[in-house]
């Protein structure tokens, strides 16, 4: 089963440099609603047979033209919803610089809790725990492995995607998820296997349509098992 995590696209608050949050109406920029459209080409033939989506406007506008495009309809989830940041909502980053807790998000973000909002440990124990329940869920339906796109935030992605490497949410502000980026992960009956981070470019690798064939000789589950010495392609 692979997820492709979605970053929206550019939105207005990107633009004015402020800490969208879950602000209501906060809408993609016309660069935003370009990179949305552009999502379907990127995506090209590869068989996305699902969009699971945050609640927010601004990842609704992201996967519109790709939903058209397929003929699915969107599932919202909230576990994949913007950080609840509390007090911090619709602040300048500018001004956030000088709050004491900027440090800790920056240097021990598994202690940060935002005034009134949640803590990034929450955060990535429901993104998580969402992306691993829809991985189930589509598994169980198709009977099958199945590529489906997971539309959401710069952080919770960011969060997701430590979990699948085994890092620790201390070591999350290493990984970069920019607006309208793909990042992959296969789930696999043993382990993540983490395929692409912050891609942008104008198209995903073909290899994500191959299906690993399980290893005749020694019986186990090769899309399990990782290559010694690395990749044969």
């Amino acid at each position: 089963m692979t997820v492709i995590l979605l970053r929206h696209g550019r939105s207005t608050s990107n633009t004015a440099h402020t800490l969208a949050g879950r602000s209501e109406g906060v809408d993609l920029d016309d660069k935003g609603r370009e990179q949305a459209e552009g999502v379907v080409e990127r995506i090209g033939s590869l068989p996305v047979k699902a969009i699971v989506r945050s609640p927010l406007l601004r990842c609704e506008r992201t996967v519109e033209p790709l939903a058209t495009a397929l003929g699915l309809e969107p599932v919202v989830e909230e576990r994949l919803s913007e950080v609840d940041y509390g007090q911090w909502t619709g602040r300048k980053i500018e001004e956030l610089f000088k709050e004491p807790l900027w440090a800790v998000v920056q240097q021990q973000p598994s202690a940060a809790v935002f005034p009134d909002g949640e803590g990034l440990a929450r955060v990535q124990a429901r993104a998580v725990e969402a992306v691993r329940e829809h991985d189930r869920r589509l598994a169980a339906e198709y009977e099958t492995d199945v590529l489906w796109v997971a539309c959401t935030h710069g952080d919770v992605i960011k969060a997701v995607l430590a979990d699948a490497l085994g890092t620790h949410l201390d070591g999350f502000q290493r990984i970069t998820a920019d607006p309208a980026s793909m990042s992959v992960i296969r789930y696999t009956t043993l382990r993540p296997f983490v395929m692409h981070v912050n891609h942008t470019g104008a198209a995903l690798t073909a290899a994500l349509l191959a299906k690993p064939e399980p290893n005749a000789e020694t019986g186990s589950d090769a899309g399990s098992d990782a290559v010694i010495g690395g990749s044969t392609d």
